[in-house]
């Protein structure tokens, strides 16, 4: 159990919890609140690399008003290992074992029995006295599947040679371009128009001189 009630008592309006966990088993969930995944593995257009920080806490507040104040949301749950990493893509460096340990993982690599994995679950919620009566109650289940939540940016090529698969891969850029506004407005609520003018395309996701001719661009 992880006490919050407590800890409304004198706040003043919602408060954010980030709960990480270290588990022998599996993933962590909550038993009396619902655990709902974040959107995952959905392209985004490239000026998301440099405003993630901004990106992200828009997407969190169009998912949070989506499924409702109550719910804990479930951002990363993998099975992690000192020795062989297993992370993709890492988040960061990995932990030693004397610091997992030290962190409470007290049965990792301990001297005369076998090494075993620990599972890593990071939830997220933001709670308030109105729609959290309860502390939260956590189980661990036996999910040991490698999830996170992900947003993906593809970088397009910037040369501008001619040649016969020139056109298709054009064709195919402006499409994904259409597709990763559309996940943008879809993951923070916004405007796809606005969403548009920020990636800096034509009526037909085009930017620069791409839509142009080889001899049109010779004469720009």
């Amino acid at each position: 159990m992880l006490p919050i009630r407590l800890g409304m008592v004198n706040a003043d309006g919602p408060q954010e919890m980030i709960v990480l966990t270290l588990t022998r088993r599996g993933r962590v969930e909550t038993t009396n609140y619902r655990t709902v995944r974040m959107p995952t593995d959905l392209d985004v257009p490239e000026f998301v690399k440099g405003e993630f920080v901004s990106f992200y806490p828009l997407l969190f507040d169009a998912v949070r008003r989506k499924e409702g104040e109550g719910v804990v949301f479930q951002e990363y749950a993998w099975a992690i290992s000192p020795v062989r990493p297993t992370c993709d893509p890492c988040t960061g460096p990995n932990l030693r074992q004397e610091e997992l340990r030290g962190l409470g993982a007290y049965w990792f690599a301990r001297q005369g029995l076998p090494q075993s994995d620990l599972f890593l679950t990071r939830l997220h919620l933001r709670y308030d006295a109105r729609h959290w009566p309860e502390d939260l109650l956590l189980q661990e289940t036996g999910d040991r599947a490698n999830w996170q939540a992900r947003y993906v940016i593809h970088h397009p090529y910037p040369g501008a040679e001619e040649c016969p698969e020139r056109k298709p891969y054009l064709k195919s850029l402006w499409e994904r371009r259409k597709n990763e506004a559309a996940n943008y407005a879809m993951l923070t609520g916004t405007d796809e128009g606005s969403v548009r003018q920020r990636m800096g395309v034509r009526d037909d996701w085009s930017q620069g001189d791409e839509a142009l001719n080889w001899w049109e661009r010779i004469w720009r």
